[in-house]
């Protein structure tokens, strides 16, 4: 088998600020390739490394088959927890999800209060993973477009909220929801403890299980959730993070998105991918950035003196 190819899964380039790459990582990136942009943000960053048949992003159907193994046959709305905060102009998103830390105990607390609503509404909700909470939904449900919340997080609620017609319907269920969520005595008891509230839910990802779901990759590192579903349902290997880049024995893809720090993407990614590259253990790097720019590394680009060092990702 011979060495396998390599991308790195990385934020947009303003995530880093301006922070600059070591000598040696600003002269490999000067000598890189740069690849025609593409689209910006999570999802089309996502969907250049996997192809769905049909063409879609349900993204609650892939991770309630990861989650429980029964997605198929129902349509899937993620109806996640989350903590609001009022302010002068509305409300905002602050955290859903695993951001609230939330245990068994929470979910096994807070989901009776939501069962009658939904159940009422012919939308069962249930938790397989306590913050991860699903509604299952008839197959040809028509749905309104949701936001997901890493695309609303800090911003106004009320301009992510579903519109129109097919959206009334979601407002009211959400607005019966924060009323019981709001007056729930577990909450009480989470803010003594230091924690915020689930005061509120997000609807997000709806869809049933695509036909398909393909990737050039045989392996994926990383813990991102959207990223392991889509994974687990195209066969790949899925693998933990790591703390350091180590050459694989197959294709992978490493999702190093929650990285900040450039100085420590450069000591414990970039320069043991280039060593691993010059010692034929790496047969080439793709640097995938979510603002949609991408550069490509391979070995014989050492040889591109006249190339003048870029310190920064930024376009």
């Amino acid at each position: 088998m011979g060495a396998a190819q390599v991308v790195f899964l990385l934020p947009a380039a303003e995530r880093f600020g301006a922070q600059r790459l070591d000598e040696a990582g600003a002269r490999a990136l000067g000598r890189a390739d740069r690849l025609q942009d593409g689209e910006p943000g999570h999802r089309p960053q996502l969907l250049r490394h996997f192809e769905l048949l049909p063409r879609h992003w349900p993204i609650a159907a892939l991770s309630r088959q990861l989650d429980a193994g029964d997605a198929a046959g129902s349509a899937w709305l993620r109806a996640d927890p989350a903590y609001v905060r009022p302010d002068i102009n509305g409300a905002r998103l602050l955290a859903s999800g695993e951001a609230l830390a939330l245990g068994e105990a929470d979910a096994a607390a807070l989901l009776p209060a939501l069962k009658p609503l939904f159940g009422d509404a012919g939308f069962p909700i249930d938790a397989p993973v306590p913050a991860r909470w699903y509604l299952r939904l008839p197959p040809q449900a028509g749905l309104p477009e949701f936001t997901a919340p890493s695309e609303a997080l800090g911003a106004d609620l009320f301009e992510h909220l579903a519109e129109g017609a097919a959206g009334r319907r979601w407002r009211t269920l959400l607005n019966e929801a924060q009323i019981l969520l709001h007056n729930h005595p577990w909450n009480a008891r989470r803010v003594e403890r230091g924690l915020a509230p689930v005061n509120s839910l997000w609807f997000w990802g709806a869809g049933v299980l695509p036909d398909h779901v393909r990737s050039d990759f045989a392996a994926v590192t990383g813990e991102e959730e959207s990223l392991r579903a889509l994974a687990a349902a195209a066969g790949l290997r899925v693998q933990p993070s790591e703390v350091r880049f180590a050459a694989p024995d197959v294709d992978t893809l490493v999702d190093l998105r929650p990285l900040r720090d450039l100085r420590l993407f450069a000591q414990d990614w970039l320069a043991p991918a280039l060593q691993a590259m010059q010692a034929g253990r790496l047969a080439s790097l793709r640097l995938d950035l979510e603002d949609g720019s991408a550069y490509h590394v391979a070995r014989g680009q050492r040889w591109r003196l006249w190339r003048r060092p870029q310190a920064t990702l930024a376009r």
